[in-house]
């Protein structure tokens, strides 16, 4: 059967995709603006044809062919990914309309994609086609991972008709200034390297085979030693589109109405935010951890949203894995088997309780994997046996934890004791030559970085690495900072915040702090394992707020600055150091910052800058720690 449009209900011709379930394939649904989107719509089907009685929807939005195969969609008992029709097919025997729609500018959609942008008026537009349709019986619950996920956040900004419930997966902007796009100022190379490999699927490039070829010719590696791109001059120009909000993104440097938008500003929107319970996931190796656990507290409260928070020790989307980056955290650290049986699982118990009115037993409120308390061996396949085990919460951050306050001291130590102030240490910091990025809260960075726990030392794997085997604080341009060896375990779960009095003789220039879990020597790892668990940025021109840029005067003395790495948990076990490095560059996670105090994303020009750090009670990082450590 063809899949013509049947001007009388706006719906494609049903095709039978078995006795029992049908699909309108690429039904365009007209946004306000006249621009349609492809939509495909599963129902149930008896004797050749829909169901006619109202059913509730699942609604999922994505820029990744809604007719293709997700990555994620698998688990570790079923490896293979699901299909797009094939999970729908699923979806639609639990007793459910399942909708896959285009994002615009993607695949079957009409329309010019301009990243993020457009999600919440399309997603709203697209809520309210729906709740009129006969099929929908008024209650919507929405799904998705990464974009997916964005679009979810956006769409609610703007309270759609007919939503009912959420599982916002690994995304959903709180604020894309601080999380996502840029952060502490800086911005997210991740934009760059997610443009140049997502373009090669435009409608524009899949048109032009000529252009498709030239894309695909170019050296990002080249191109990444390049930076900072500019119009005409980055190998994701053969898109133009693509090269212009790519552009706009990392030039566009102060918090203003540019960013507080509802695609990317769920934070603007937290008072009027709809009353649906919302399940938020992330990982801790994620990139979206603070979007995820800023999104939780700022809609936490309300007895009419129930709010769910689930973070493991994952990379981006992979919950039925257990090794990321060099580190195995355990038998225990799949999603599968632990949370639920699986993420699949997890969702259709979700979906029965706030879509059916099916009786479920309520899940924790919170759920975190804390990471650490393994053997510190290496394993059969070469990696280090960090381990980890789920806990459970009532809230975010942990009510029962306990402040945890560290100082940096003139002696490279890391001490409960703040040391008087008065000293200083200095370092410079070349653009030229980076502080290369070695795994962290990553995505979309291949094939430039890639995410996840790795010794902090130099490999020719790592993008900018030029001294394979020596340790990052060998660098001149590292301040790193250790405590004396644990006399017990310190759990350390929630915020993580880094306090900085410093001063630099540059107009501009970034400061970075990472927090390390330094094993001891052992005999598969003589010189121990310095094993990354987060980190930060932040650029001093935005001392005065996101808001307020403003340049370093040549007279202005010492000032204070903040780092917020993202919120961990990890148990740092006795006999280990507690780390705190402190640089001005982690490239290629974070753009580089030229010194020289030009618009951002624009200078073709660098200086050295003489970076100091301020010791005293000013400086320090402040966290969270578990009374007892692990119990």
């Amino acid at each position: 059967m063809t899949d013509l449009l049947a001007p009388e209900s706006g719906l494609a011709a049903p095709v039978m995709l078995a006795d029992d379930v049908a699909v309108h394939r690429d039904t365009m649904i007209t946004m306000r603006d006249g621009i349609r989107l492809a939509t495909d719509i599963y129902r149930p089907a008896r004797g050749g044809q829909p169901i006619d009685g109202p059913l509730p929807v699942i609604f999922e939005r994505t820029p990744y062919d809604k007719a293709g195969t997700p990555r994620t969609e698998l688990s570790v008992a079923r490896p293979q990914s699901y299909s797009r029709p094939e999970l729908a097919m699923l979806l639609v025997r639990q007793g459910y309309v399942v909708i896959w729609q285009d994002c615009r500018g993607r695949y079957g959609s009409e329309g010019q994609f301009t990243k993020y942008v457009n999600e919440a008026e399309d997603g709203f537009d697209s809520m309210v086609w729906i709740t009129a349709q006969p099929f929908c019986n008024g209650r919507i619950g929405t799904m998705g991972l990464s974009y997916d996920a964005h679009v979810q956040m956006a769409m609610a900004c703007l309270n759609p008709p007919g939503l009912a419930c959420m599982a916002v997966d690994s995304g959903g902007f709180s604020n894309a200034f601080t999380c996502g796009i840029r952060q502490g100022g800086a911005f997210e190379m991740k934009q760059a390297t997610w443009a140049w490999n997502r373009a090669q699927e435009s409608p524009f490039l899949q048109r032009h085979p000529a252009l498709l070829r030239a894309i695909e010719a170019e050296d990002l590696h080249g191109w990444m030693h390049r930076t900072p791109w500019t119009k005409g001059r980055s190998p994701v120009h053969w898109d133009p589109d693509f090269e212009a909000y790519l552009l706009d993104q990392w030039q566009h440097g102060t918090f203003d109405g540019f960013w507080k938008r509802p695609g990317i500003w769920a934070a603007g929107y937290y008072d009027s935010f709809p009353k649906v319970p919302i399940a938020f996931m992330s990982s801790w190796y994620d990139a979206y951890v603070q979007t995820t656990t800023e999104n939780y507290a700022g809609l936490n409260g309300d007895p009419d949203r129930p709010l769910t928070l689930i973070m493991g020790p994952w990379t981006h989307g992979n919950r039925s894995a257990r090794v990321f980056g060099d580190v195995d955290f355990g038998p225990a650290a799949t999603f599968d088997g632990q949370v639920d049986q699986d993420w699949l699982t997890w969702r259709l118990k979700f979906f029965a309780r706030w879509l059916k009115d099916e009786p479920q037993p309520a899940p924790p409120k919170v759920q975190l994997f804390l990471m650490g308390g393994g053997s510190g061996a290496k394993t059969a396949e070469g990696h280090l046996d960090h381990g980890g085990r789920w806990i459970s919460g009532t809230d975010w951050p942990l009510p029962e934890t306990v402040p945890l306050t560290l100082y940096p001291t003139p002696d490279m130590g890391l001490d409960g004791d703040a040391p008087a102030a008065g000293e200083t240490l200095s370092y410079d910091y070349d653009p030229r030559d980076p502080v290369p990025t070695i795994g962290g809260s990553l995505t979309s960075g291949e094939p430039i970085f890639t995410g996840g726990g790795f010794d902090q030392v130099e490999d020719p794997a790592f993008f900018g690495c030029r001294n394979p085997g020596m340790p990052l604080n060998a660098r001149r341009d590292v301040l790193s900072f250790v405590t004396a060896p644990l006399a017990e375990d310190i759990a350390v779960v929630g915020p993580v915040t880094v306090r900085l009095q410093v001063q630099t003789d540059a107009p501009d220039t970034d400061f970075t702090a990472k927090l390390v879990d330094v094993y001891p020597p052992s005999a598969d790892y003589p010189r121990g394992y310095a094993l990354n668990i987060t980190d930060g940025i932040f650029r001093v021109r935005y001392r005065d707020g996101f808001d307020r840029p403003a340049l370093v005067r040549p007279d202005e003395g010492a000032f204070e600055i903040t780092i917020t790495p993202f919120a961990t948990a990890n148990l740092f076990a006795k006999g280990h150091r507690i780390r705190l490095d402190i640089s001005s560059s982690n490239f290629p996670k974070y753009d580089i910052n030229p010194n020289t105090g030009e618009p951002e994303g624009t200078s073709r020009r660098s200086r050295i800058a003489t970076n100091s750090l301020h010791f005293g009670p000013e400086t320090r990082i402040e966290l969270l720690r578990l009374p007892g450590g692990a119990d």
